[in-house]
């Protein structure tokens, strides 16, 4: 099956990203039957399996990056993508290939019957990673969870180290007990027996009991077994120490911005070394975060003005940003900020987190989904928060519109959904090689 192919059958299919599914009466049995009728791949090589309402995606790349040093092979299995599908399913830190991706799902369409289900969009993405895992021989696959854990199709897998980075406000109503609700089901991808380290970034105590008692043989906990120890500014990056149970990390340079990557990093290695059941040498580490990069997360991709890409799409990852913003950029000219957002979130709040209201110019767009809320909605939320704002409903014309109204001292934002970093940033980069 080509590419074209393949993702027509997959836009036959229910995707629970653009509709926003939601834990109730779901379960796993299509994707152990789905999964079965493949031979059951996820068996084949040990997995990390990695959840939380944020960082998920650089403590992937981070944790890829360090067991890549150490000369293994690595699968990594991520979600949502940017620009491309293929970014979803990489081996050693390369995407997919158009041609096998396609054979990869159509793999997946010929078994479909035969397994006696019809598996959602995302289902057969995490199957054809599970596959391809396989069939070129990991010594290890990255998993990143795609919503919450205990249900989610990765799940299918069996974690022999398991990650929490954090518990936030998305994907639930607010509703009291909702912090250890959500714990309740990040945990779930931790299995009593086979689950040998669950490593713990979220920091709360009153929800280290749902941690503590996931069944893990051992659970480490960021502020116990390991830590952050120091965290410093640095030129293009964070220079930061940490401690682990097989000792400390001192002076490593994380080339990405924002003192929360710090924290994943902290998060990254303890992770990397449980896997090992060893520390890491000093030049594994050095090596491992050397080509880290984190597309979509506060990453600069322009200057005069500067423009900022960062996926925000919840006000815990809306607070990181505009920290970020104030902490690691000069901030010599104006702030304009182009946010699109999905429904199921406090809008309001998202943008009160970003700090909105302070911008010189707030231009709201409409994201490529269903869920995507109408650009001049937002702009009316944005409005009745105190902030300036127009509605520009495509988020590449919305960019345009910001360069336009930009002087080169000024910082242009782009946040909230992938379905508008994604565009930017390619449409971005387009017309800089053009230029």
């Amino acid at each position: 099956m080509n590419l074209a192919s393949a993702l027509r059958f997959l836009d036959a299919h229910t995707n629970l990203e653009a509709v926003a599914g939601r834990v109730e009466g779901l379960s796993l049995e299509r994707m152990e039957r789905l999964a079965h009728v493949l031979g059951d791949p996820q068996d084949a090589y040990p997995v990390i399996h990695i959840t939380g309402t944020n960082g998920k995606g650089s403590v992937s790349r981070m944790v890829t990056g360090l067991l890549r040093a150490q000369g293994l092979s690595v699968g990594t299995y991520s979600s949502p993508h940017l620009e491309r599908i293929n970014e979803r399913i990489a081996w050693n830190a390369e995407p997919v290939d158009d041609d096998t991706l396609g054979d990869l799902i159509g793999d997946v369409a010929a078994l479909e019957e035969l397994a006696g289900v019809t598996p959602s969009y995302f289902e057969i993405l995490t199957a054809a990673a599970f596959s391809h895992f396989a069939q070129v021989a990991v010594d290890v696959a990255v998993v990143e969870v795609g919503m919450l854990g205990r249900y989610d199709a990765t799940n299918v897998a069996d974690a022999t180290v398991a990650v929490c980075t954090n518990i936030g406000r998305d994907h639930t109503d607010g509703a009291e007990g909702w912090r250890a609700a959500i714990a309740g089901e990040k945990v779930g991808i931790v299995k009593p027996g086979r689950t040998d380290v669950f490593v713990v970034g979220e920091r709360d105590r009153d929800l280290r009991p749902v941690f503590t008692g996931a069944g893990a043989a051992a659970t480490w906990l960021a502020g116990e077994e390991y830590d952050l120890e120091t965290d410093v500014r640095a030129v293009g990056g964070r220079m930061v120490s940490a401690t682990t149970p097989g000792g400390r990390y001192d002076d490593v340079f994380v080339p990405v911005l924002g003192a929360h990557q710090a924290g994943n990093a902290a998060v990254a290695l303890a992770t990397a070394e449980a896997f090992g059941g060893r520390s890491l040498a000093p030049d594994v580490v050095a090596e491992g975060f050397a080509d880290l990069t984190l597309p979509g997360r506060f990453e600069v991709v322009g200057r005069h003005p500067t423009v900022v890409v960062d996926v925000a799409h919840n006000p815990e990852g809306a607070a990181v940003t505009a920290d970020t913003l104030a902490e690691d950029l000069s901030l010599t000219g104006g702030l304009i900020v182009v946010v699109g957002l999905l429904g199921g979130r406090d809008a309001a709040e998202v943008l009160r987190s970003l700090g909105a209201a302070d911008a010189g110019l707030v231009v709201t767009c409409s994201p490529d989904s269903p869920r995507a809320v109408p650009a001049a909605e937002l702009a009316a939320i944005a409005e009745s928060i105190g902030a300036s704002a127009e509605a520009v409903p495509d988020p590449v014309d919305a960019v345009h519109r910001a360069l336009a109204l930009a002087t080169e001292d000024d910082v242009v934002l782009v946040t909230g959904s992938h379905y508008v970093a994604g565009p930017v940033r390619a449409a971005l980069r387009d017309a800089e090689s053009v230029g």
